[in-house]
């Protein structure tokens, strides 16, 4: 890159001195020209060896002896000397301008190759060349798709499936449960049950109750499974709530219990998390005055989770479809939305938190 830059620099100066040369009268340049050619002869008069001609010497005397009879004037190499040098640049040219290989495909093209490649570990330069082809319309031979397909660390297969990839598939069929309390106006303890599924990250069941049992909970439960199906575990903690009756009830509705160990929040994370955002988008800002009105407030935040709160880990997305809403076709612009339409704000508990969606403008009579 030194070499490359020097190189330059000597062309801009030669050129510069050219320009200043043409400027200048003929007689002057003759003489100054004789003056050079005298002080050059009494040097090889001496024989005095010139030191070794850098690379940038090289291509500026070049291309300068393209100009003029040259063989008379160059005396420090010899004139097979300049013709090799001409003739390397001649090929080093011909190199950078016929390059072998096949031509460089769009670059959103080998990015989305690398991409596919990512996303299905599964798949070959084949399936992913007839992925193209089918779907996108795009030719590209599978040699030209194992180029750039991403290098896989040494001593792992083709088919190693990712954790994040084994976790999303069997998340569907997990739900888990637990409970917390709460304080009314009147210092009334209140214990809150929530269920919640792994998969979506929604919430299938939250009830209130000032007096919880293994009966109780397992009403609950049953109300879960009743509208819903395809779930293999439930996953709780060791509360003495969930009695071994309980857990042989809840096997019985088609259910595998999984106990987590002692003193071990972090194994119920997503449930101990969805508790967690409950109090500070919700029950932090309100006090319940009585056992069903922290039923109705519970029961309007849960449909704003579930249908209007976008969550981080889905994309981000919603855990259920939004509520009352319809696909809206993307803007052209990046930075505004569909044209003819306004955006509408709809409240959530009394304007705590606020649902935004675009409403299209009544056409003019």
């Amino acid at each position: 890159m030194v070499m490359l830059v020097q190189i330059v620099l000597r062309l801009i100066e030669d050129a510069l001195r050219w320009l200043v040369l043409l400027a200048r009268s003929d007689e002057s340049v003759r003489a100054e020209n004789l003056v050079l050619r005298r002080q050059l002869a009494m040097f090889v008069e001496r024989g005095i060896q010139p030191r070794r001609v850098d690379a940038a010497t090289r291509v500026s005397l070049a291309v300068l002896t393209r100009l003029f009879y040259w063989r008379n004037a160059v005396v420090i190499v010899k004139p097979a000397t300049i013709v090799r040098w001409h003739r390397a640049g001649w090929r080093l040219l011909w190199r950078m301008k016929s390059r072998p290989g096949r031509p460089p495909i769009p670059g959103e093209l080998r990015l989305l190759i690398r991409r596919m490649g990512q996303e299905n570990p599964l798949w070959g330069e084949e399936r992913i060349a007839n992925e193209l082809l089918l779907k996108l319309g795009v030719r590209v031979s599978p040699r030209t798709v194992r180029k750039y397909l991403p290098k896989r660390p040494p001593g792992q297969p083709r088919g190693d499936e990712r954790w994040s990839t084994f976790l999303k598939n069997h998340a569907k069929a997990i739900l888990a449960c637990d409970f917390f309390v709460t304080v009314t106006a009147t210092f009334r303890l209140l214990y809150v049950f929530v269920v919640i599924e792994h998969g979506s990250r929604r919430l299938m069941h939250v009830n209130v109750t000032a007096h919880p049992s293994a009966a109780w909970t397992l009403q609950q439960m049953r109300e879960v499974i009743a509208d819903t199906n395809g779930y293999g575990y439930l996953l709780h903690d060791r509360d003495s709530i969930f009695a071994k009756h309980l857990d042989d009830s809840i096997r019985a509705l088609g259910l595998a219990v999984l106990r987590f160990p002692f003193a071990s929040p972090k194994a119920n994370s997503i449930c101990e998390r969805v508790i967690g955002t409950i109090r500070r988008e919700c029950l932090d800002w309100v006090i319940p005055l009585s056992e069903p009105h922290l039923r109705s407030i519970l029961h309007e935040w849960v449909s704003h989770y579930n249908g209007g709160r976008p969550h981080s880990a889905l994309g981000p997305g919603v855990p259920g479809p939004p509520r009352g809403s319809v696909r809206r076709p993307k803007a052209e612009a990046r930075h505004r939305w569909v044209p003819g339409a306004r955006v509408r704000a709809q409240p959530v508990l009394g304007g705590l938190h606020h649902e935004y969606s675009l409403a299209q403008l009544a056409a003019p009579l």
